[in-house]
C-alpha cells in the first residue's frame, strides 16, 4: 500500500488525466485479466482493463460500417447478459 504522501503526489500529478479505479471482481475475472495482460504484453491487470475497453470501443466503432463487427459485438453483449452472474461481482 502506498503511503499517504505518495498517494497525494500521484493525485496531484495525474488529477487531470487519470483517476484511481479500485474494483472488486470475481477470482476468475482477476485471472482472466492477468492472462490478457500476459498474452498481449501489457503491464498488468490495470492495463488489461484499459485494453478490454479499447477493444470494446473498437468493436462498437467498427460495427458502424462493418456488419461482421456489429454482429460480433451484439453476440458478445447478448452472451455477457446471459452469463452475467459468472463475471459480475
Amino acid at each position: 500500500m502506498a503511503t499517504l504522501e505518495a498517494q497525494r503526489k500521484w493525485r496531484r500529478k495525474n488529477k487531470f488525466v487519470k483517476s484511481q479505479l479500485n474494483i472488486m471482481a470475481r477470482k476468475n475475472v482477476q485471472d482472466y485479466l492477468a492472462e490478457i495482460a500476459d498474452e498481449h504484453d501489457l503491464r498488468g491487470k490495470g492495463e488489461a482493463v484499459a485494453f478490454a475497453v479499447y477493444t470494446t470501443i473498437a468493436l462498437i466503432q467498427q460495427g458502424g460500417f462493418n456488419d461482421e463487427a456489429g454482429r460480433l459485438h451484439q453476440l458478445f453483449t447478448d452472451a455477457y447478459h446471459r452469463d452475467r452472474e459468472i463475471y459480475a461481482p
